[in-house]
């Protein structure tokens, strides 16, 4: 390589470099914080957002979306819904779910999307002998939505919509019989990238 090749290139690694350890602080930070273990007070979710939830219909699961946004990517990375990896694969990304453990019946799914993306959530039982995390991806960056119970994904509103924008809400109200279920994020990429979580349903 020749000087003046090596002038150039050595910026654009540095810089990719900072970006991945800036990337990796932020999380860690977080992480020891408890940022992505710890649901938002009541008084956040209903204010902190562009709107809040209505009050729940039987038992409340309160749901919060955590992304890294545009620190995700660098400048020559593919956008988040490409159905691309991108960086992805680090686990920049977090769903959580307060509390984890409700009685059968009626369940309202509260939703509060604390990122930067465009996020959602799908509610599917999980099957016997498995955990969060474990399902197949295919090649467009989903799961399949198979047997699906509900969904939130409506920004300031009920069901199914075009995802839920940016520090808004979004709830959906199931009826769960006794189980394993688990909670997650189907947006392209996100569920790679750690967004799901289980919920388990007594008697």
């Amino acid at each position: 390589m020749t000087p003046h090749r090596r002038r150039k290139v050595w910026p654009a690694i540095a810089i990719a470099a900072a970006a991945l350890v800036l990337g990796i602080a932020t999380t860690g930070l977080m992480a020891a914080s408890g940022a992505f273990h710890r649901p938002p007070p009541a008084a956040w979710r209903a204010q902190g957002s562009r709107c809040g939830a209505p009050a729940a219909q039987g038992t409340a699961v309160d749901v919060t979306e955590w992304d890294m946004g545009r620190m995700m990517r660098g400048p020559n990375r593919p956008a988040p819904h490409s159905g691309r990896p991108g960086w992805y694969g680090m686990g920049m990304m977090r769903l959580t779910v307060h509390p984890t453990s409700v009685p059968a019946g009626k369940v309202t799914v509260r939703v509060v999307n604390a990122g930067n993306l465009t996020h959602e959530v799908i509610v599917l039982p999980l099957p016997a002998g498995r955990i969060a995390g474990e399902r197949a991806v295919g090649s467009d960056g989903r799961v399949s939505e198979a047997g699906s119970l509900g969904e939130a994904s409506r920004t300031c509103g009920s069901g199914a919509g075009e995802g839920i924008a940016s520090g808004t809400a979004a709830w959906t109200t199931v009826t769960l019989r006794p189980g394993r279920y688990e909670l997650l994020c189907n947006v392209p990429g996100h569920y790679a990238a750690g967004m799901y979580a289980e919920l388990d349903v007594t008697r």
